[in-house]
């Protein structure tokens, strides 16, 4: 693959010039994945005598997912998540080339977020498997409900990427955090509701567990991708004029 040729006005190299102009990007998805890691694992580990953790987890998950959003979601869109990295690239929002980029940033965040957890956690989590997702019905019932909340995800994504919605980004934080609550409780129970590739990815490397691991890839990706490119081509809408708005709207269309 041959990165596509850019160059500054002083003429710097490509491959140079594309560092300069989407590290600080890579860098905000390595970190933002590593604290998803941190702090949502660490509301899965049990301490005697504190109520069940699996109550905590799904919203904990979820307030990390939106403070991380208000922190960096205008740097790289605080994607922190592989499949929405990839749909991203099929939306139009990155190139091909920081995708990748941004899912191995991910992938290494995870991996070593969990690695952080471990070092600080009062358990040996890595031994008792906190944090680790497993499949607790029938495979391809797992797979299904793996894609099935991945695919909510999705249009989520895409309604919010919608050029028809781009004045309603200030709630965007909150609409990830509790629709990652939701949909957490909803399927928490059948798969523990990764929806997240790295996210499985992090605690299957520390631990070397990977049973049914595969479903934690294909389930969010397959899952991910098919609804995004459904409403790409079937609902996505140009960015309406201020005209096309009528009188009432024209304040709105220039927030």
């Amino acid at each position: 693959m041959t990165i596509p040729v850019m160059f500054d006005e002083k003429g710097t190299k490509p491959i140079l010039y594309w560092i300069s102009t989407q590290w600080k990007g890579i860098v905000a998805e390595f970190f933002s994945t590593m604290l998803l890691l941190i702090f949502g694992c660490m509301s899965c580990i049990p301490v005697a005598g504190a109520p069940d953790p699996a109550l905590f987890g799904p919203i904990v998950f979820g307030l990390t997912v939106m403070f991380n959003i208000q922190i960096f979601g205008h740097i790289s869109g605080a994607f922190m998540n592989p499949f929405v990295s990839v749909i991203a690239v099929i939306w139009g929002k990155i190139s091909f080339s920081v995708g990748v980029a941004y899912v191995l940033a991910e992938c290494a965040g995870a991996i070593l977020g969990y690695g952080i957890l471990m070092a600080v956690s009062p358990t040996d989590i890595a031994a008792e498997g906190i944090c680790l997702t497993l499949t607790h019905i029938n495979v391809f019932q797992a797979l299904g409900v793996e894609m099935a909340l991945s695919a909510a995800l999705s249009l989520l994504n895409c309604g919010v990427w919608d050029p028809v919605n781009s004045h309603n980004s200030d709630s965007v934080p909150l609409k990830f955090g509790f629709a990652i609550v939701g949909l957490s409780f909803a399927g928490g129970r059948f798969t523990d509701a990764s929806m997240n590739p790295a996210r499985s990815l992090g605690p299957a490397v520390w631990t070397n567990r990977w049973d049914n691991h595969w479903v934690y890839w294909v389930g969010p990706m397959v899952g991910g991708i098919l609804p995004a490119l459904f409403y790409k081509h079937f609902y996505r809408q140009p960015k309406p004029k201020v005209e096309d708005l009528g009188p009432m709207s024209s304040s709105v269309a220039v927030k």
